[in-house]
C-alpha cells in the first residue's frame, strides 16, 4: 500500500509537469522512488523514463490537437537527442547512486524556484525570426546537451529542452511544450530500454502504478494547459517542483 501510495503521488507531480510545462518526469519520479522506496537511482530513473513515455504521448497528441505542436522542426532536434540519451544513459551505468540521486532532488527544487521567479514568456511571432540554417545548428547543439541528461539521471531533460526551445530557438511557450514532449515520448523510450536492457527489469509493481498515475494526471494537464496562460503554466510547474524538491530534502537531510 505504501508502495503504491509513493508511486501515485509521484505520478501526480509528474504528470501535472509533463502535461502542463513538458518535464520530464523524472525529475519528480525518480527522487520519490530513490528516497521513499531505496530504489537504487539507475533502475528509479529507468522506471521514471518508462513513466514519461506514455504521458509524453498523450500530452503531445492533445498539445498536436491544438496545433501548439511543430513536429518538422523538432525532429532534428529528436535524432540528436536519441543519440545521445544513449550515451548518457550508458554513462550513468558507471555513476554512484548517491551522485544521481542528489542531482535529482536538487535539480528538482531549482528548476522549481526558477519557474516561479522567472516564467518563460515569447510570443509564436517570434518563432518566424529564425533561419533555417541557425536553427538546424542550434537543434543539434540543443539536441547533445538534453539527450544526454536524459539518458543520465533523467531529470532537467525535458525542462531543460523547453528553455531551450523558448531562450534560443525562439519558441513560443506553448508551442515549445507541444514540441519538447513530443520529442521525450522518443528520447524516454530510447533511454528506458536502454537502461531495462543495462540494468535488467525493474520492480514490476512500481512500475504499473507510476506509468499509470502519470498518464492520467499528463492528460488531466495537457488539456488545461492548451486553454492556460504562459504565466499560470510556469507558476503551475514551479510550485509542483518547488514542493516535492523540499520534500524530499528534508527527508533526506533531517537527522
Amino acid at each position: 500500500m505504501f508502495q503504491f501510495l509513493i508511486c501515485f503521488i509521484a505520478g501526480i507531480g509528474a504528470g501535472l509537469g509533463t502535461g502542463f510545462a513538458g518535464m520530464s518526469a523524472a525529475a519528480v519520479i525518480s527522487p520519490m522512488l530513490i528516497t521513499f522506496l531505496g530504489l537504487p537511482a539507475y533502475e528509479a530513473v529507468g522506471i521514471a523514463l518508462a513513466s514519461d513515455v506514455l504521458a509524453s504521448a498523450v500530452s503531445a497528441y492533445t498539445y498536436g490537437k491544438n496545433k501548439n505542436l511543430d513536429i518538422k522542426n523538432g525532429i532534428v532536434m529528436m535524432v540528436t537527442v536519441l543519440l545521445f540519451t544513449l550515451a548518457g544513459s550508458f554513462v550513468a551505468s558507471l555513476v554512484p547512486n548517491t551522485t544521481m540521486g542528489s542531482f535529482s532532488v536538487f535539480m528538482t527544487l531549482l528548476l522549481g524556484i526558477k519557474f516561479i521567479i522567472k516564467p518563460v514568456m515569447t510570443t509564436k511571432e517570434s518563432m518566424s525570426t529564425v533561419s533555417v540554417g541557425k536553427r538546424i545548428f542550434q537543434s543539434v547543439l540543443s539536441g547533445i546537451i538534453v539527450g544526454f541528461i536524459c539518458g543520465f539521471v533523467g531529470a532537467g531533460g525535458g525542462m531543460m529542452m523547453l528553455l531551450l526551445l523558448t531562450s534560443l530557438l525562439g519558441y513560443e511557450l506553448k508551442t515549445a511544450v507541444g514540441t519538447s514532449v513530443f520529442i521525450m515520448t522518443f528520447t524516454a523510450l530510447t533511454g528506458a530500454v536502454s537502461h531495462f536492457a543495462i540494468g535488467g527489469m525493474p520492480d514490476i509493481p512500481c512500475l504499473v502504478f507510476c506509468v499509470a498515475s502519470t498518464l492520467l494526471w499528463a492528460r488531466i494537464a495537457a488539456k488545461f494547459a492548451n486553454k492556460a496562460s504562459a504565466v499560470t503554466l510556469n507558476r503551475a510547474t514551479g510550485v509542483v517542483l518547488t514542493i516535492l524538491g523540499i520534500s524530499i530534502l528534508t527527508v533526506n537531510y533531517l537527522p
